[in-house]
């Protein structure tokens, strides 16, 4: 493990929906080596999912959290690592990620993203939240920023892109905001949750 990241190793960060965003911010965060990984998701690997999500084509038709699971170990078979097949609603997000000091939203829908927020912020005291929105298209890379909403809330995206007709999720710009996630993530850890530079 990297020097630099030795703090991390007490860290667990929850992660909420294993699609294009969450898929992309476990493969990043496993190659850091965290203390523990929560994941949560309830869908299955589709070939249509393959375009941005960190799955292969013979785990069409697994669930996400298992295929998640075996990608994971496969890059660090040491890695604590928790999965969830579960649909996060309020009643449940507190107990499946008690414990976390972050939690990333990475759902596709903007209400089920309100309501991770919304449950993290208000029910869950000292755990902060990496959300995302806007990130749809292609090109502008760097319209693509991370920003302090609030003490606890960092939001990584343009704020205003979403998908329709022409303008498709791609994997080059969910991976860019996925990194944004992982990156904002890591410096609110390194800074032992307090204030990130940025």
């Amino acid at each position: 493990m990297t020097p630099v990241f030795f703090e991390l190793k007490n860290a667990v960060v929850g992660i909420a929906g294993l699609g294009g965003l969450g898929s992309n911010v476990a493969v990043a965060l496993t190659r850091l080596g965290p203390g523990r990984l929560i994941l949560a998701d309830f869908d299955g690997v589709e070939e249509s999912n393959l375009n941005r999500q960190q799955f292969f084509r013979d785990q069409v038709g697994m669930h996400k959290v298992d295929a998640t699971l075996v990608n994971l170990h496969r890059i660090q078979p040491e890695l604590d690592i928790v999965g969830h097949k579960v649909r996060l609603d309020p009643d449940n997000i507190p107990r499946v990620f008690e414990g976390c000091d972050v939690v990333a939203e990475c759902f596709d829908r903007s209400d089920q993203k309100q309501m991770l927020v919304e449950t993290v912020l208000t029910r869950m005291p000292e755990t902060f939240i990496v959300s995302v929105s806007g990130l749809a298209g292609y090109g502008r890379s760097n319209d693509i920023v991370t920003r302090r909403i609030s003490k606890r809330h960092i939001l990584v995206g343009d704020g205003e892109s979403a998908t329709g007709p022409g303008v498709p999720l791609t994997a080059a710009r969910v991976g860019i905001a996925a990194h944004h996630q992982a990156n904002a993530i890591i410096e609110i850890l390194m800074n032992e949750f307090n204030q990130p530079r940025f």
